[in-house]
């Protein structure tokens, strides 16, 4: 188990209501922002405090590993220039009547504050550019020992938890149609690239004629009959633009269960080919699905373009909770 703090001031009635938590991806400027990046580090079954107006208001499990998400419609005008998709984690929350205030007991909590991305200054203000930051174990016992019973209960409810939990997408399918539906009605595009963008969607068309151009077969199963593979965006879909949703560089040639992977963010590449198996997946099933875990693989080299879009999804896709 781990510990995080959450800084919830903008968002936490909607977040607390759903039982969620939702992060942007990058600044604005498309710098990593370290406290972006720790979404992808909760696992199921960490513990997460709830810092709102000085306060600790909840504590709750996890859920779920971070996947991508749409920004919550009950957001409204909170963050109205945010980008649309986001990293999201499920959260059971238990409101505290015990609103504990860090700083009133900054004398015991100082010496446990990290020296590098800690929630709280020296003087025991919170630090607002925080969202979600990971703690100690002696600073998360601190807190619960102030808090009491509601968050000794929680804690021992985050011990049995499920750690087994799958990731969603339901909410992303959702996103993509109605990212599809915006393309269909786009009288700007020519109906023969409409209809290109969204079968590219699919995996099919004229994406997949582009993508066998430059592949021969599934990189890891080597199956090489063209009805048994899809073409999988290194770059999603719903992240391209239309010309890379189009490009066939932006792709690879898949068997099913390989491209849900890929697709998922539970394998990547590196530029050498190298196989990247992120740490979320679990292993007895990759290797019942055709993905050798227990040797290192090389899949052999790639062409520059698909050097770049596989950057993107390292940095974006894959997946990289520690359990």
């Amino acid at each position: 188990m781990r510990y995080w703090w959450v800084n919830q001031n903008q968002t936490y009635k909607q977040e607390l209501g759903g039982g969620y938590l939702w992060s942007l991806k990058r600044n604005a400027n498309g710098a990593r922002n370290p406290f972006y990046e720790s979404m992808r580090e909760v696992a199921p079954g960490d513990l997460v405090f709830s810092f709102v107006d000085t306060r600790i208001a909840a504590v709750g499990i996890a859920e779920s590993y971070c996947y991508e998400s749409p920004k919550p419609e009950e957001f409204g005008d909170a963050g109205l220039n945010w980008e649309r998709i986001g990293w999201r984690i499920r959260v059971r929350f238990k409101s505290l009547s015990n609103l504990v205030r860090p700083k009133e007991h900054i004398e015991l909590l100082r010496p446990l504050i990290a020296d590098r991305y800690a929630p709280l200054q020296p003087n025991g203000n919170g630090i607002q550019s925080v969202y979600l930051t990971v703690v100690s174990e002696g600073f998360a016992e601190a807190l619960i020992a102030l808090i009491g019973p509601e968050a000794i209960a929680v804690q021992a409810n985050a011990i049995q938890a499920d750690r087994s939990m799958t990731v969603p997408n339901a909410d992303l399918e959702l996103w993509e149609h109605h990212i599809e539906s915006e393309v269909d009605q786009d009288i700007s595009i020519p109906l023969t690239d409409r209809e290109a963008i969204i079968t590219a969607r699919r995996r099919q068309g004229l994406f997949k004629q582009r993508v066998m151009a430059i592949e021969r077969f599934c990189r890891i199963t080597r199956v090489d009959n063209p009805t048994h593979l899809r073409a999988s965006h290194c770059k999603p879909w719903r992240d391209s633009t239309n010309d890379e949703r189009l490009n066939g560089e932006n792709g690879l040639l898949l068997t099913p269960s390989i491209d849900h992977l890929f697709d998922r963010g539970f394998i990547s590449f590196q530029e050498d080919g190298q196989l990247i198996i992120s740490p979320v997946a679990d292993a007895s099933s990759l290797e019942r699905m055709g993905v050798p875990t227990r040797e290192t693989v090389n899949v052999g080299a790639f062409s520059s373009g698909q050097r770049r879009f596989l950057e993107y999804h390292r940095d974006a896709v894959l997946l990289r909770a520690v359990r």
